[in-house]
């Protein structure tokens, strides 16, 4: 290995006294790969089959914990006992690439898919025209909270190495958190401390959960978005608002999510600085922190990693087009790593379905495609 790029593997250990065997995850990614009942699909199987070689944790894909939110065709789930034992194969194939299994809490509230709620209403934190999600009611939010833990029970005893709750990117959880989309006025609404409350009760029932099995040895992660353009969207005064909430659970990690590592402020903080920068201090080493963004190259990941804004670096499209990125840069083989996708090479990445398709078109989510520089935005959600 080129020594420079040895702090990428480096140990750490957490809050809980696990231990991670170097800097590097595989981050969440949508593979459209599971079967219509939530299951693990071939495709999905072959997705994760080989991605997990020499990274420390591997994120798995955004899995549903309530029927009526599923936000994609395609996605996994750990809604009931009947899907325990493809959690435990889908558990089984990280640990077997001697990576810690994460599996990641989601549900999707007003970004569900029309004709995937099963019946169900799409609920969301209040009334929203354009997607047709009703607010939630009182008892629905107890029970969404609910879901969250029962998919931990699930991850539990599937033997999953942690779960991380997905409260970024616009989905339910912080839906209820941005005051955009939470226009509440009850308990769970109005001010920034009571659009807190969800996120914090949901972080608060897993742990009950973890703490219900002794469990110590698990982990869990939170991740979280840090802005939106709307006029009434987060700010980054609301981030580092939650941040000083969350960093006081016992939680493991906080996991940003940025589609540019770099990316400045918006508002809410001093716009020169960047989001990740502004949100490492604030941590102010009481939880490490997973940064992620664009990052394709052995020399970005390493670049990225060496601003110390960071403790472990997330890599998502460059490992969809480098399933062995993490073992080639500890080989001295970094000049190996390919950063566009060959629509000509499809047996080289292991990706199958839908998302080929969609790769195969191009867009921002996904790797750059090979002599393609402009694409139309595409609906990830419709196959």
């Amino acid at each position: 290995m080129d020594p420079k790029f040895s702090p990428l593997f480096q140990s750490y250990i957490l809050n809980n006294g696990v231990e991670i065997k170097n800097r590097l995850v595989v981050a969440p990614m949508t593979h459209f790969g599971s079967n219509p009942d939530g299951t693990l699909g071939d495709n999905e199987r072959e997705f994760i089959s080989n991605r997990a070689h020499d990274m420390g944790m591997f994120i798995l894909a955004a899995t549903l914990v309530q029927e009526g939110g599923k936000a994609f065709y395609g996605q996994p789930e750990a809604i009931h006992i009947s899907q325990l034992a493809s959690l435990k194969e889908t558990a089984d194939i990280i640990k077997a690439q001697d990576a810690k299994a994460i599996l990641q809490l989601h549900h999707g509230g007003k970004q569900a898919v029309n004709e995937l709620l099963n019946g169900k209403d799409k609920i969301t934190a209040s009334d929203d025209a354009v997607t047709g999600a009703r607010a939630a009611t009182v008892e629905e939010i107890h029970s969404l909270i609910k879901a969250f833990a029962n998919a931990t029970d699930l991850a539990i005893q599937a033997g999953f190495d942690g779960v991380e709750i997905h409260g970024a990117n616009n989905y339910l959880i912080q839906q209820f958190y941005s005051g955009h989309s939470n226009r509440r006025c009850d308990e769970w609404g109005g001010s920034r401390e009571k659009r807190m409350r969800f996120p914090l009760a949901i972080v608060d029932e897993v742990l009950a959960v973890k703490a219900k099995y002794q469990a110590t040895d698990f982990i869990v992660g939170y991740r979280f978005s840090p802005e939106e353009p709307e006029e009434l969207g987060l700010t980054m005064e609301d981030t580092l608002a939650l941040i000083d909430a969350l960093k006081g659970k016992a939680l493991q990690y906080l996991h940003i999510s940025l589609h540019e590592f770099y990316k400045k402020a918006r508002r809410g903080a001093d716009t020169n600085i960047c989001r990740i920068q502004l949100v490492h201090e604030r941590i102010g080493g009481r939880l490490p922190l997973i940064g992620v963004g664009n990052l394709f190259s052995a020399e970005q990941i390493i670049a990225a990693y060496n601003t110390g804004w960071a403790e472990f670096i997330a890599l998502g499209k460059t490992v969809m087009i480098n399933p062995t990125i993490a073992t080639l840069i500890k080989n001295s083989k970094e000049s190996e790593i390919v950063t566009v996708l060959d629509p000509k090479k499809e047996d080289q990445y292991g990706i199958k379905g839908i998302l080929w398709d969609l790769c195969t078109k191009g867009g921002a989510w996904l790797p750059p495609l090979d002599g393609k520089t402009d694409w139309a935005p595409l609906d990830v959600r419709i196959p």
